[in-house]
């Protein structure tokens, strides 16, 4: 049963917070947030300032470390990093299970799967891109021997609960997700509205970054939704970036190394902005260099997608 002061939480690979922020808002106790980038993990201490925050290398966190600093979770939520797995990466291997078994980024994966096993969680929920579906029958094994013979791969738009940005992620669950979705979409528009100029004091993270005037020129002759470059994905894929958005519609998926063009202004979002086609809160604050805050705000689970799938998980641990 969970407790009167609501189930807990432990977060691995946590960056700056945005899926333990989805899971806080659904009355989670966050306990314990774990990331080996030093300026994602000082966001999510002040972010969770009431949270162990380990600044570890997860192939070194074990779940009795766990146990120990914060107690055993009921829930165990986690991000492992996608470049292994996404069609954007050009270098991604070609077997997919070399990408799980040989790419060290792509083996962390098996460390999530491990510290599961160790901690025995009620309900974990690992997020990734669509590419980790490449690997089912590998991960189907791996949670099976983790002492969950039965998981589910959850296909979640973003856009459907309410984030004004689009992304396709699957959810990796010993229990099946259906999150109720939002009445409807929200725009650019509605998701930039209120904000005061860049520079302002508040909110946090909201400086316009410098534009060289070769830059402005180009950026001023983009219409919406045309982008400036585009860059080689895998397989040869040609993917956009700069993108001027279009007021009327969500924006385009928000990643670390995307970066958004105004669409009134010759000028690039600010990372307030791109926090808030994310869905994060004003007061959520991102530390670090301005493209560290960037690389935050791009690879976080989405907040609002998060606080879905939070109620989702809350609700069938009060029915169990």
């Amino acid at each position: 049963m969970v407790r009167g002061d609501g189930p807990t939480l432990v977060d691995l690979f946590s960056g700056a917070g945005g899926f333990a922020e989805g899971f806080r808002r659904a009355g989670f106790r966050v306990l314990l947030g774990v990331d080996n980038d030093p300026a994602a993990i000082r966001s999510f201490k002040a972010n969770f300032p009431e949270a162990v925050a380990l600044s570890m290398d997860i192939k070194e966190v074990g779940g009795l470390l766990i146990e120990r600093l914060a107690g055993r979770p009921d829930v165990v939520i986690g991000s492992p990093p996608c470049e292994p797995y996404t069609g954007a990466n050009p270098r991604r291997r070609r077997d997919p299970v070399e990408r799980l078994y040989e790419d060290p980024a792509g083996q962390l994966v098996l460390h999530f799967a491990r510290i599961v096993a160790e901690l025995r969680p009620k309900i974990f929920v690992m997020e990734n891109v669509p590419g980790i579906l490449d690997v089912e029958d590998e991960l189907r094994r791996i949670f099976a021997e983790a002492g969950y013979p039965v998981i589910y791969f959850n296909k979640l738009l973003a856009e459907r609960y309410g984030t004004p940005s689009h992304r396709l992620r699957v959810f990796v669950s010993n229990v099946p997700l259906h999150p109720r979705p939002a009445k409807r979409l929200i725009t650019v528009s509605e998701a930039l509205r209120g904000l005061p100029a860049p520079g302002s004091r508040q909110p946090p993270n909201h400086e316009a970054p410098p534009v060289s005037p070769r830059k402005l020129k180009r950026i001023a002759r983009l219409r919406w939704g045309q982008a400036m470059i585009y860059y080689e994905g895998a397989e040869g894929r040609r993917l956009p970036n700069l993108i001027r958005l279009d007021p009327r519609r969500h924006a385009p998926t928000v990643l670390g190394s995307s970066r958004f063009i105004h669409p009134f202004e010759d000028r690039f979002l600010t990372v307030r902005e791109q926090a808030r086609l994310m869905g994060f809160p004003d007061d959520h604050v991102f530390l670090g260099g301005r493209d560290e805050q960037y690389n935050q705000v791009g690879e976080a689970v989405p907040v609002p997608l998060a606080e879905a799938i939070a109620w989702e998980v809350r609700r069938r641990l009060e029915n169990s």
